[in-house]
């Protein structure tokens, strides 16, 4: 089985590294440069299974690609907030209106920003968005060139020990930030492969909250010898064993079989999306097969 992992998926990212993962299915790990680029990878078989935020399943369903959701880890509120300059006079996010925001456009920064600025009765097209891309994205806020920034780990966790930056909103008050494991229903994995692959994704994520320290100096080492991968979405600069254990720690690594409450809430964020104008036509999410066995 062809499984992709990119930086930001720490779950398959440890996977990759964890011995003996994923051992019945006969794994080959393919790096790639960020989440939104799953679903081409998916489309062309280059892999069979990836693992992202809430956003980029969403975006490959608007395409007609037929997604098919095989996990989902806990929610995760620690893994994203909106940022502002320390001297910034923007104290709340109502004061992002006509403002300019840093974001991976297309992940589950659009939403966070979007359910952010719902709450103030605000909408998207009410900011400008601005893609970081393989830009650096604290450099372009600390410098004036956009008002704020939506930042994930591990520099989420680096941006909240400094001083010249502060938090307006934390993603646990806005979305669950799940990460989702799919692929596409064109691939065809069997129910016996979907179980293999839930099992070996608990199986990991309960050996990695028992030793996080271990979790961490295997994160840590991949970016010293290069194997971790590369993209515009990851950490450029490198993360100490202390720094990726912090990071661990903040995160619930539990992963549960798709059901009903994880589907209903992908059907929120579509809904809320459509809102917004970011989709131009409804999604109609269908039940999970994990509840309808």
């Amino acid at each position: 089985m062809r499984i992709g992992v990119h930086p930001n998926n720490l779950h398959l990212r440890l996977a990759r590294l964890w011995p003996g993962a994923f051992a019945d299915l006969q794994p080959i790990f393919v790096s790639y440069a960020e989440g939104r680029d799953t679903a081409a990878l998916l489309e062309s078989g280059d892999i069979d299974l990836g693992g992202t935020g809430s956003t980029p399943p969403l975006e490959a369903d608007i395409r007609g690609l037929g997604v098919e959701y095989v996990a989902a880890s806990a929610p995760r509120p620690a893994n994203g907030a909106i940022f502002v300059r320390r001297d910034s006079s923007i104290g709340s996010v109502a004061e992002l209106k006509g403002r300019r925001i840093s974001l991976i456009d297309g992940s589950f920064h659009t939403y966070l920003l979007a359910r952010s600025l719902e709450g103030e009765g605000l909408s998207l097209p009410d900011v400008e968005r601005v893609e970081s891309g393989a830009r650096d994205a604290l450099a372009d806020l600390l410098e004036g060139r956009v008002d704020a920034w939506v930042a994930m780990s591990p520099r989420l966790e680096k941006a909240l020990e400094r001083d010249d930056v502060r938090s307006i909103v934390r993603c646990g008050a806005a979305i669950p930030n799940r990460s989702l494991f799919w692929t596409l229903q064109r691939n065809g994995l069997s129910a016996t492969e979907t179980r293999a692959i839930v099992s070996e994704l608990s199986r990991i994520g309960t050996e990695i909250a028992a030793d996080p320290r271990a979790a961490a100096r295997l994160l840590a080492s991949g970016d010293r010898s290069g194997s971790g991968d590369r993209g515009g979405s990851g950490d450029r600069g490198g993360t100490d064993i202390d720094a990726w254990e912090k990071v661990v720690r903040s995160r619930d690594f539990t992963v549960v079989p798709i059901n009903d409450e994880i589907i209903a809430e992908q059907q929120e964020e579509a809904d809320t999306l459509l809102r917004h104008g970011h989709f131009d036509t409804p999604i109609v999410l269908k039940r999970s097969l994990e509840t309808t066995k």
